[in-house]
């Protein structure tokens, strides 16, 4: 029997979550997922009955809690709404879905509930917004389950969503395709590596009985660096381990997003206190992404 406590996780089939389920089975966490019948599987195949899980469109949400005792709640669902995707898509997945986990957490006494969120400000998108309403209910409710929100920077790595800037940019690579066009990229992000981000989620988890209420943390590497950087040296790495392509960067051609933020930086000081630091570098997160995909095609 673990006498670790038992994890809820939503977003368990997406790229943070897929991530997240590995890490907590390492550390011989008892994990219960939540996803839909529907839910593709692909990133978690391997990973088949370490753990239990319900399905939300066939099962109610209390059973999960009723059958399984809960200590903790990790939310990782998340739609990005890239595709022209209905609002109330969007809405569900980021919003309701958390709100009616957390308001089921609440009833059967749950102690903690870590949530992922982003560094985007609310009015750029329908995500962004629909992200910090859930975050406005769980400031509004800690005061009866103790809340740790991390705010997470540029997150990449291997199996990505397909609409993710480095994903996007290697499937066109594959492609060769003539002229990549993109904005001057001169835009700064913090290029974090999945499984650096984990791993804070991890310390978050192991120290969250020292937190006030609520407690955020901020999860980046501490350095910005411009898109343009990124993309070159991604190219680079692709090229390196593929050959040659005849693909060229064609920088300044697409227009900012309205609303574009320039540069976003990572006060990661609070995650550094509690022994967390970031890992690997972007060379090595570059390259272990695109081996990774390699291997598995």
């Amino acid at each position: 029997m673990s006498t670790k406590p038992t994890i809820l996780l939503t977003g368990a089939t997406g790229f943070l979550g897929s991530r997240m389920l590995e890490a907590l089975l390492k550390e011989n966490y008892p994990v219960v997922v939540l996803k839909r019948s529907t839910s593709n599987q692909w990133r978690i195949e391997h990973l088949t009955g370490r753990y239990k899980s319900y399905d939300l469109d066939i099962q109610p949400l209390k059973l999960a809690y009723e059958e399984q005792q809960i200590d903790c709640v990790i939310h990782t669902a998340c739609h990005y709404g890239r595709n022209g995707d209905p609002i109330i898509d969007v809405v569900e997945s980021n919003l309701m879905l958390g709100l009616k986990v957390l308001d089921v957490s609440l009833v059967h006494n749950v102690k903690t509930f870590i949530n992922a969120d982003s560094f985007l400000t609310r009015d750029l998108n329908t995500y962004s917004l629909s992200k910090k309403q859930l975050v406005d209910w769980l400031k509004q409710l800690s005061n009866s389950i103790k809340v740790v929100n991390l705010k997470i920077e540029h997150i990449y790595g291997p199996k990505d969503d397909a609409t993710k800037l480095m994903a996007w940019i290697v499937s066109e690579l594959e492609k060769n395709i003539p002229e990549i066009n993109l904005t001057t990229g001169i835009q700064k992000r913090d290029f974090i590596y999945i499984d650096d981000v984990v791993s804070a989620f991890m310390c978050a988890l192991e120290s969250s009985g020292n937190f006030p209420d609520y407690y955020e943390l901020e999860v980046g590497t501490g350095q910005s660096i411009e898109v343009k950087y990124f993309i070159e040296n991604l190219k680079q790495v692709f090229d390196q381990l593929n050959g040659q392509t005849d693909s060229q960067l064609n920088f300044g051609v697409v227009p900012y997003r309205q609303g574009e933020i320039m540069e976003y930086k990572v006060d990661n000081r609070a995650l550094r206190q509690l022994g967390w630091q970031p890992k690997v570098s972007l060379k090595q997160g570059l390259e272990q992404s695109l081996k990774e995909k390699k291997s598995n095609t």
